[in-house]
């Protein structure tokens, strides 16, 4: 082909590229990256990051009412929306800065601006043409809206974090984790918070029980928690948004925020005119390398539309640079992969629902647990803790194991690493236990449940 200008020019600079980029230039590669948006992607601009650290804000309030079971009393705190929205950015811009730092340390070039593919080896970015041996699309997901009479009047997470006044009303349309988590944040920081979801039950695909107990748990929260509702229109009148429903109920609302889906984000890219195969929903194609059908032009994270999950993405990168430069021995093994869901409660999880298990193995051990955790003893909350472990019947293999509760996420982690090892259910019989706390609920489940 004759003298390239990269050997990997990267398009977008998210979690997956900026992973792909940073490994492959530390390896002596010539790399560029490029991107028309902050550094970082959506999760660390308008996803995971920001997300969280909202979710530690929402439980301030709730924290400060359950202190007064523990002897505190003042006045309760106020929110100052201006001071959070301020707060958020700056930590934003910092990590910005810090990816901009750790791809220049790297010794990989950054390009401001939008890249689209031109030819199976070339790249326009800022009306100039760069050539590469491997081109590498990394540009994500995006938020989508259906088609509806006022759709334009409403938000998506893209905006949600930035809104100029503190949604006094928020209505929240949709069933999947997006949702539930912006229901849940704003309901702790103070808004009246109603969710509308078309679906019998909201995040369909995690374990059935889990499902309808979050659901009650957000509700008694405060949430008002709608299923098989499904919006007409949207009006404005003055200041105030109007939500008309299928079944002729209507609500006003301050925001009306659509959490809907993504999908990937592929448009406008030139993928199809340099004959890159796309899935209906826009997704790239790709074989067990990443690669497309045009060999030199390669893709992964949620543009692939596989995993969407930010850690994924990084080791999507890792395996991929290995395969381009290094001994190609990585690979992604997407079995038994956890994951969690920032409500209030949160969730953690890994491994199959009861019903996957039931469906795969057909014979299965269910143990579960209900409980008051411990601090609300005298906090004067109601929440409870869900706890629940799958285990296959002839194996004895633990290979699910889902938690509702504090923490979830971070106890769910640990577990994880047992079920990757192939943990039995005498593995966890044996471990002791770290007394007083949640987590070790997980391995005092002695008595499986009733079928």
């Amino acid at each position: 082909m004759g003298e390239t200008e990269f050997d990997l020019f990267v398009i977008g600079a998210g979690s997956g590229g900026v992973r792909a980029a940073r490994m492959a230039a530390q390896r002596g590669v010539r790399v560029a990256v490029a991107d028309d948006a902050p550094l970082g992607g959506t999760c660390v601009n308008l996803g995971c990051i920001p997300k969280k650290l909202y979710s530690f804000a929402a439980h301030y309030a709730e924290a400060f009412e359950e202190s007064h079971g523990y002897g505190w009393s003042g006045p309760a705190p106020v929110l100052d929306w201006s001071t959070l929205r301020a707060r958020r950015a700056a930590e934003i811009g910092r990590l910005n800065a810090v990816y901009a730092r750790l791809l220049n340390d790297a010794g990989a070039t950054v390009l401001r601006g939008r890249a689209r593919v031109v030819g199976a080896n070339e790249v326009e970015v800022n009306a100039q043409v760069v050539r590469a041996r491997h081109i590498l699309v990394a540009t994500g997901g995006r938020p989508v809206v259906p088609v509806l009479q006022g759709s334009h009047l409403a938000i998506t997470s893209d905006q949600i974090f930035d809104l100029r006044e503190f949604p006094r009303h928020l209505v929240v349309v949709g069933g999947g984790y997006i949702a539930c988590e912006f229901a849940s944040i704003f309901r702790g920081l103070g808004a009246q918070v109603t969710q509308l979801y078309r679906g019998e039950q909201v995040l369909r695909g995690f374990d059935d029980e889990v499902r309808h107990f979050v659901a009650a748990e957000m509700r008694k929260k405060g949430i008002d928690l709608r299923t098989h509702s499904e919006v007409e229109r949207i009006e404005r009148d003055v200041d105030r948004l109007h939500v008309t429903l299928r079944d002729g109920s209507a609500l006003a609302a301050d925001t009306v925020l659509y959490a809907t889906g993504r999908h990937p984000n592929t448009a406008g890219l030139g993928l199809t005119e340099a004959g890159v195969r796309l899935a209906a929903n826009g997704a790239v194609v790709v074989d067990e390398h990443y690669a497309s059908n045009v060999a030199s032009i390669h893709a992964l994270g949620d543009v692939i539309d596989r995993v969407q999950l930010t850690p994924v993405a990084l080791a999507e990168a890792m395996a991929l640079v290995d395969h381009l430069f290094g001994q190609g021995t990585r690979s992604v093994d997407y079995d038994l992969i956890p994951t969690a869901v920032f409500t209030h409660p949160g969730i953690g999880t890994v491994g199959l629902s009861e019903a996957q298990a039931r469906e795969r193995f057909g014979a299965v051990r269910i143990f579960r647990t209900e409980f008051k955790a411990l601090r609300h003893t005298l906090s004067g909350s109601t929440e409870r803790t869900l706890m629940k472990l799958v285990v296959d019947a002839e194996s004895d293999r633990v290979v699910g194991v889902h938690m509702v509760g504090a923490d979830a996420d971070e106890i769910v982690q640990g577990f994880a690493v047992a079920l990757k090892a192939g943990a039995t259910k005498a593995v966890f019989d044996a471990t002791i236990g770290i007394h007083p706390t949640a987590a070790e609920e997980f391995v005092t489940l002695r008595e499986p449940v009733v079928a």
